[in-house]
């Protein structure tokens, strides 16, 4: 339920690298703020580091209440663009629902985890393609977007990456 008369979560559109300054400045105003953040791996020269995302580039949720006047300086706030609204005086309040989804599928350090989380180890089945419906394990992770399996083929163990959509978990 979508209630503008009292406190909830909006959406302010950040300017180009904004995020972090943006998060400190409206700590500072007293604002809760929440941005679901997604881990991409990468290996380079026997390093393996993961890189931080935005999950929604370029906006930042704010909680406040629209009754209070204060929330006009959110507009102000150092690296914010703007508050999403839906008129010059009222901002678009998101739904309690949503921000529970999202928020319940984020760890205390915000990093977003997706419905399909899988791990090395973790049995798979793939979905499409010429392997369909091939049970196998999961080798590696090597980003967000694909996983890396052993495929036995022809008495041999092939390696080989799909993206995460062709493939899903088997309990």
């Amino acid at each position: 339920m979508v209630n503008i008369d009292r406190s909830g979560w909006f959406v302010a559109q950040l300017r180009p690298h904004g995020l972090a300054q943006a998060r400190v400045h409206l700590k500072r105003q007293g604002f809760e703020t929440f941005s679901p953040i997604i881990l991409n791996a990468h290996h380079s020269q026997k390093k393996k580091t993961a890189e931080r995302k935005p999950l929604f580039p370029g906006y930042l949720f704010v909680h406040f209440d629209p009754r209070n006047n204060g929330w006009g300086a959110i507009n102000n706030t150092r690296g914010v663009s703007r508050l999403i609204l839906n008129d010059p005086r009222r901002p678009i309040p998101l739904p309690d629902e949503l921000m529970r989804t999202l928020q319940g599928r984020c760890d205390p350090g915000e990093i977003y985890k997706t419905a399909n989380d899988l791990e090395v180890g973790d049995h798979i089945r793939v979905l499409t393609g010429p392997f369909a419906e091939l049970v196998t394990r999961i080798e590696a992770l090597p980003c967000t977007e694909r996983v890396g399996l052993l495929i036995e083929l022809l008495g041999r163990e092939v390696r080989s990456t799909l993206p995460r959509s062709q493939v899903t978990k088997v309990p």
